[in-house]
C-alpha cells in the first residue's frame, strides 16, 4: 500500500455525502462543514471558488476543484454574491441567520439546489474522516486547486453525472467507488503536472521506489537499512544516500513515521488493542509502540482512542 492507496484504505468514500448540485443566478453556498477533503466537479455552467483568506478561483465544464479541510471555502455564480446558503457539519443546510433548508433545497435523488433547470450543475463530494496516514498526503495540497477539464482528461466526470442522480440496487456502494476512482485520479493528474511531494516523485525511482513499496506493503517485518538495501539490491550507503536525498528524511525515519501513521489509523477499528496494532506495524509489545506513539504525538495510544470516540 501506498500513500495515495491508503488515502482511499483510510478516508475512503463509504455512504459518502455525493449531491448534485443545481443553481441558478444569484447564488453562493459558504462552506463550513470541517470535511477533510471535498471534490466539487462543474458538469455545466461555471463556479468561483473563494477561500476566507485567499484570491477565488474559476471552475468551467469539465473542471475538478479540490478542497482541503477544515477551513472554510464560499462556491458562487461571481466572487461578489454574498451568501444565500450555509453548509454545517454533519450536513446541515441553512440561511446565514440559521434558517433550515434542507427539504426547500432538495429536488430529487441527490439533486440539491435553487433551480431544477439551472444553468450550473456541479458534482459535490465530501470525505469527512481523518486519519494520520491521509493526513500525510493532505498536507502535501493546498487548500484550494481547480484541475483544468483537459488536464484530467478523464471519462469519469460523465460517468458520475450519469449516475449520481441514478437509483438502483448498489447504488451508493456504486458512486462511493466512482468518487474514490475521482480521487485519486485528481491527486494522481496533480501531482504530475505539479512537483509533488517528494515522496511521490521517489515512488518512481527504481531503487527508492521499491524500497517505498517494500515499506508500505510490509511495515511488520524487523526492517533494517541493511535488509532494505538488500531487497532493493545496493549497499546499505547508498541506500541511506539516495533515499535521503529523494524523500527528504532517512529510511529508517521515514519507516517510523509510516509504522506511527499506520498504528494511529488502525486504533480506530473495533475490538484493536494497543499490543494488536503494535504487532500489525513491527513493534515487539504494545509497551514499545506506546513510548514510540507518545514521543509522535504527544499522547498515549489509550489516549489517541479517547480522543477518537469523543470526536
Amino acid at each position: 500500500m501506498d500513500e495515495l492507496a491508503a488515502l482511499l484504505d483510510g478516508p475512503r468514500a463509504r455512504n459518502a455525502f455525493l449531491v448534485r448540485a443545481v443553481m441558478s443566478p444569484p447564488w453562493s453556498i459558504r462552506i463550513q462543514d470541517e470535511a477533510a477533503l471535498a471534490l466539487v466537479t462543474v458538469v455545466r455552467g461555471d463556479a468561483w471558488i473563494a477561500p476566507d483568506d485567499g484570491s477565488p478561483l474559476r471552475a468551467g465544464p469539465g473542471d475538478v476543484v479540490l478542497a482541503r479541510g477544515p477551513a472554510p471555502y464560499t462556491v458562487a455564480d461571481d466572487p461578489a454574491t454574498p451568501p444565500h446558503v450555509v453548509i454545517h457539519p454533519g450536513d446541515r443546510c441553512t440561511t446565514p441567520d440559521g434558517r433550515s433548508l434542507s427539504a426547500e433545497m432538495m429536488l430529487g435523488t441527490r439533486t440539491w439546489g435553487n433551480d431544477p433547470d439551472g444553468g450550473t450543475v456541479m458534482l459535490v463530494g465530501t470525505y469527512h474522516m481523518r486519519g494520520e496516514v491521509s493526513r500525510r498526503l493532505l498536507e502535501a495540497l493546498p487548500e484550494l486547486l481547480v484541475l483544468p477539464a483537459a488536464a484530467l482528461d478523464s471519462p469519469l466526470v460523465p460517468l458520475l453525472a450519469g449516475e449520481v442522480a441514478h437509483e438502483a440496487p448498489g447504488q451508493q456502494a456504486v458512486l462511493d467507488r466512482l468518487l474514490d476512482l475521482m480521487l485519486i485520479t485528481v491527486l494522481r493528474r496533480y501531482f504530475e503536472l505539479t512537483p509533488g511531494p517528494k515522496w511521490y516523485r521517489a515512488q518512481g525511482d527504481p531503487i527508492v521506489g521499491r524500497v517505498l513499496r517494500v515499506i508500505h506493503a510490509e511495515p511488520e517485518r524487523p526492517w533494517t537499512v541493511a535488509a532494505l538495501a538488500a531487497r532493493a539490491g545496493v549497499s546499505r550507503a547508498t541506500l541511506a544516500r539516495r533515499f535521503t536525498d529523494l524523500v527528504g528524511e532517512p529510511p529508517m525515519t521515514y519507516l517510523t513515521g509510516w509504522r506511527l501513521a499506520l498504528a494511529a489509523d488502525l486504533l480506530r477499528e473495533p475490538g484493536a488493542t494497543v499490543g494488536s496494532v503494535a504487532r500489525r506495524v513491527g513493534y515487539g509489545t504494545a509497551f514499545a509502540l506506546s513510548a514510540a506513539f507518545s514521543r509522535e504525538f504527544g499522547m498515549s495510544p489509550q489516549q489517541h482512542r479517547e480522543a477518537l470516540a469523543s470526536a
